[in-house]
């Protein structure tokens, strides 16, 4: 099948979207929300298909295992603000979701959520990485995937991250917005990228009670074994291989998986620009990511 053009980038209220994160925006936005709704919201490339899994197999692991084996995960877990020609958009897929509860991802910021999850006071996963090890996997992330524009040099995306000018925006209003919402809305659990690869297991236990799941400890064995990151990578049905604007002969959609990859990347000047311009933007001295481990 001929792929549609890499989309352009454009200023969408405020946040550098393209047109397959907008065409459907009335439709997303009118969403109808439940209460027992859980939403994985991320930044792109921030760890969401593993938060994703964890909760997918938290909740229907054991009940609806032949899922496991027989549906890609972004069809358990849609995609709620995708819009892509020829395929079922991600918010119809979330309608018709037969489970309960519905696991639905989102990367919007925290502005453009649907009003109903608030509404409705659904639960909201939120995962949040650092921004270097964020900038290398989004930039591979482009290289491979049709639906987000040309990335360009190492260098040209590295400005383009820095300024906001990539698709969902500013990685520091991104994360920023979503912390401060996680002050006043009490269903928001707030994780890190690095504390998962730090501990799962502790991670994993911090969600279930945040959700009130009380799994066996073989139960939560059998997940943490599951989601590592090459067992993940090496399991079909959530490596994203069916997905066909992405080239994985270009970068696996499951590249690394670890803490400070940055480093293979930046140069010691980019380092440099980079540090300067985080202690600009990062203004909330309570919101701390971790570079390395």
């Amino acid at each position: 099948m001929e792929l549609p053009p890499r989309p352009a980038l454009f200023d969408f209220n405020g946040v550098s979207m393209t047109r397959y994160f907008t065409d459907n925006w009335e439709n997303v936005q009118n969403f109808k929300a439940r209460p027992d709704d859980i939403v994985i919201a991320t930044y792109p490339k921030a760890g969401t298909t593993w938060v994703s899994y964890i909760l997918d197999l938290l909740y229907f692991g054991q009940t609806c295992p032949e899922r496991q084996a027989s549906i890609p995960l972004q069809k358990r877990v849609p995609f709620l603000d995708i819009s892509l020609p020829s395929l079922p958009t991600g918010k119809d897929l979330a309608d018709q979701l037969p489970t309960t509860p519905r696991l639905i991802k989102t990367h919007l910021p925290v502005q453009f959520l649907p009003k109903s999850f608030w509404e409705q006071n659904s639960r909201i996963i939120y995962v949040g990485r650092n921004a270097k090890d964020n900038a290398v996997s989004y930039f591979h992330f482009y290289r491979m995937n049709s639906a987000v524009p040309e990335p360009g040099e190492w260098s040209t995306f590295l400005r383009s991250f820095m300024d906001g000018k990539v698709v969902y925006g500013s990685w520091y209003d991104h994360v920023n917005g979503w912390w401060e919402k996680k002050q006043t809305y009490s269903k928001l659990h707030y994780m890190f990228y690095e504390d998962l690869i730090e501990d799962c297991g502790r991670e994993i236990d911090q969600l279930c009670s945040f959700l009130g799941l009380s799994p066996s400890v073989e139960e939560k064995e059998r997940i943490k074994t599951a989601v590592k990151f090459d067992n993940m990578k090496q399991n079909q049905m959530i490596s994203f291989t069916t997905v066909k604007y992405m080239n994985q002969t270009v970068s696996p959609f499951l590249r690394r998986g670890k803490v400070g990859d940055w480093k293979d990347h930046f140069t010691v000047a980019q380092n440099e620009e980079f540090d300067e311009d985080y202690k600009e933007k990062m203004k909330n001295p309570t919101l701390k990511f971790r570079t390395e481990m």
